[in-house]
């Protein structure tokens, strides 16, 4: 694989398409309650690639922005017309200036590289079984400033 390898994919109605090129320099399985709520599901996979290296091909994207535990500000992009999301930036000192694409999203294959990482396995659910090399209770980026809202008992 080179470091000029393009891959692209896109949406479920297919209207918002993009394109990396190269390799992700950083990607993993998370298991946090952030990518829980993002996927709807048990966890999300994401592949982080400089911003350089994405490109919006077409299609008409809304963002949503959040802060998490860590004060870290998260920008979630996801297709006006079917909701599905393509890809998110955070920014904290160890992902800024890197652009996360949701990696079932990838044309397939979409997983054109090995995943070894593994994170939030604090908040992994128990029937979840990944063999990744690296695991991680939290990740790199974890540092709690603040406590998450309380969903379950809204005031």
């Amino acid at each position: 694989m080179s470091d000029n390898e393009q891959h692209q994919g896109g949406c479920a109605c297919g209207n918002v398409r993009y394109q990396t090129i190269g390799q992700p320099e950083v990607h993993a399985v998370c298991h946090c309650r952030y990518c829980q709520l993002r996927t709807g599901s048990a966890f999300g996979v994401g592949a982080y690639f400089p911003n350089d290296k994405v490109s919006l091909l077409s299609g008409d994207l809304s963002h949503h922005r959040y802060q998490t535990q860590s004060g870290n500000n998260v920008t979630t992009s996801f297709c006006s017309a079917c909701g599905t999301t393509t890809h998110w930036q955070i920014e904290s000192e160890f992902l800024d200036g890197k652009t996360a694409i949701a990696v079932g999203t990838f044309d397939p294959p979409s997983f054109w590289f090995d995943i070894n990482r593994e994170i939030f396995l604090r908040t992994k659910a128990p029937f979840v079984e990944i063999d990744a090399e690296n695991k991680f209770e939290t990740s790199g980026t974890y540092k709690p400033v603040k406590e998450d809202e309380d969903r379950q008992n809204p005031a």
